[in-house]
């Protein structure tokens, strides 16, 4: 284990960087900070794996030096309305390897942190594997996400009008329930991201030949959002599963894991076996 360092990201915000372990470097953008008691119970309760970060570091640790980064916390704490583009996601992420000493790394992201790493892929030749969870690498839901962030920006904005905080602890599991809790630059920095993208044309990406790739996700990873969300189903392991046959002549590995949804299939149950064993066979 390695004292804490610091990246500079695009914004000129810092971001702490931690390393465990030996071997070749591999980058995972997670929260190794331990949740509170109350917030690790509500995590549980809506199914979520508040040790996900320290479980998933400390197991791949057990092979590879691993590169530790909260950028998804960074960035909720350090918005970046206007200049979250790929781009610029590309850059945080290179800062983060640089600050590590790390001029070759591996990469795993989960959901939008995936589609961070196939970016990163495509404009950088320093990987030496890619793993993807949550979002296929091919038909990716850019158009419905984008529907998503932008009902998230408006519900914000009309959350900072109102002079009383709605109060809304909804039922674990009612997504049409739960209210937004994130501020105006939280949510625009993902619009920003997410118009960026609309163009990208995800069946014509060509990363470096012979890098080892992988993506996964849940068969039953699909949302139904209600109207005041856009009224739109966004559908990744249906995507997934559609696009596997062409993803696999390409180069990638596909795994669908039966029976999970979007936050079971990253529980470090799951995800840490799976992506351990793939790059001991396959990186």
């Amino acid at each position: 284990m390695t004292d804490a360092i610091e990246a500079v990201l695009h914004d000129g915000s810092r971001i702490p960087v931690a390393m465990r372990g030996d071997g070749r470097p591999l980058l995972v953008p997670a929260r190794l900070e331990p949740h509170p008691p109350a917030e690790a119970q509500t995590m549980r309760q809506w199914r979520a794996d508040p040790d996900l970060g320290p479980n998933l570091v400390n197991g791949l640790a057990r092979s590879y030096r691993v590169i530790a980064a909260d950028y998804e916390g960074h960035r909720m704490a350090h918005p970046a309305p206007d200049t979250l583009t790929p781009e610029n996601v590309t850059a945080d992420l290179l800062a983060i390897a640089d600050a590590a000493g790390a001029d070759e790394f591996g990469y795993y992201g989960y959901s939008w942190l995936a589609l961070s790493g196939l970016q990163l892929a495509i404009r950088t030749d320093r990987l030496w594997a890619l793993v993807m969870g949550g979002f296929p690498p091919r038909g990716g839901p850019y158009d419905t996400m984008l529907a998503v962030t932008r009902a998230a920006h408006a519900m914000a904005i009309h959350s900072a009008g109102r002079t009383t905080p709605e109060v809304n602890e909804p039922e674990p599991g009612d997504w049409d329930a739960v209210s937004v809790r994130t501020d105006e630059a939280q949510t625009q920095q993902f619009v920003t991201l997410y118009e960026a993208l609309q163009d990208f044309d995800d069946s014509a990406v060509a990363v470096p030949p012979g890098l080892p790739r992988l993506a996964f996700a849940g068969s039953a990873d699909h949302i139904d959002y209600g109207p005041e969300w856009g009224g739109v189903q966004v559908r990744i392991g249906e995507s997934l599963a559609a696009n596997e046959r062409s993803l696999i002549e390409a180069g990638w590995d596909v795994r669908l894991l039966p029976g999970l949804d979007h936050t079971s299939a990253m529980h470090s149950s799951i995800v840490l076996p799976l992506v351990a064993d793939w790059l001991e066979k396959s990186a």
